[in-house]
């Protein structure tokens, strides 16, 4: 299936998403944000898609951010609005129950930088280079960068990133945390896919409430966070992958997942 902003594509499983503008560096417009949010809801209603690859055209960018000439053109309030569609669009990867890998093809700046924090996984090219360059132009990472970037390597270094509105390259973002692997061009959707299946390969209750513990519970106190754990501990032993897991493990086999 095709659209003029965004490319959608099903396999074994595994969507793919692709940020469809490579002449303009895949910017994310209006139309963008809601094509990939259609796509979004039709994965969510498909339980024979199990992950997600979102990536860009071409071999330039992922996304080097928000169409900047919009921006330059439009009222506080559309600035506003287009912050707030990006912010549901992401939270919606974020939530969508299934395990979704960024697959960073190169420029990965400001608003494309915070779809990809959004992501469960984040694969990178050797070469790319990821920044927050909104404080240069006078603006704020108010697409989800002060909220997740944070999160993800920590206060000191996003401070950094964020407040001097530095570009780093592949390599120093997997020392900071910020991508999971850098591999080359050509290997870029095949490390991605098997980054996947071995996710995929666990129990996917187990997947879902993990991501899903691990998301509530950074918004708590570590003693609530803890109980939380305790509690998606105590009702993932109801499944019936809890059982073969352990009925697995005992008998040094390889467990069969249900889903159940």
């Amino acid at each position: 299936m095709k659209s003029d902003q965004v490319l959608y594509r099903g396999k074994s499983g595994i969507a793919r998403i692709t940020l469809n503008r490579p002449e303009a560096l895949n910017t994310i417009n209006k139309d963008m944000l809601e094509q990939t949010d259609s796509f979004l809801e039709k994965i969510r209603a498909d339980d024979t898609v199990h992950a997600v690859i979102i990536t860009g055209a071409g071999d330039k960018a992922f996304s080097a951010g928000a169409d900047i000439g919009f921006l330059s053109k439009a009222s506080a309030l559309e600035v506003r609005d287009l912050a707030r569609l990006a912010v549901s669009v992401y939270r919606k990867i974020e939530t969508l129950g299934k395990v979704v890998v960024a697959a960073i093809n190169g420029y990965a700046l400001g608003g494309g930088l915070e779809l990809t924090e959004a992501c469960t996984f984040r694969v990178a090219v050797s070469g790319a280079r990821l920044g927050h360059p909104e404080v240069r132009i006078g603006a704020v990472a108010g697409w989800g960068g002060t909220t997740r970037l944070p999160r993800l390597i920590g206060k000191g270094r996003a401070a950094e990133l964020l407040l001097t509105g530095r570009m780093i390259f592949a390599e120093e973002a997997l020392n900071m945390g910020l991508v999971n692997r850098v591999v080359e061009p050509v290997r870029l959707i095949p490390e991605s896919e098997n980054l996947l299946k071995e996710v995929l390969a666990q129990s996917p209750l187990a997947v879902r409430l993990t991501w899903e513990a691990m998301h509530r519970g950074l918004d708590l106190p570590i003693d609530e966070s803890a109980r939380l754990g305790t509690d998606y501990f105590g009702l993932v032993s109801s499944t019936e992958d809890f059982r073969e897991g352990t009925r697995a493990f005992l008998a040094k086999e390889a467990p069969v997942f249900k889903g159940k």
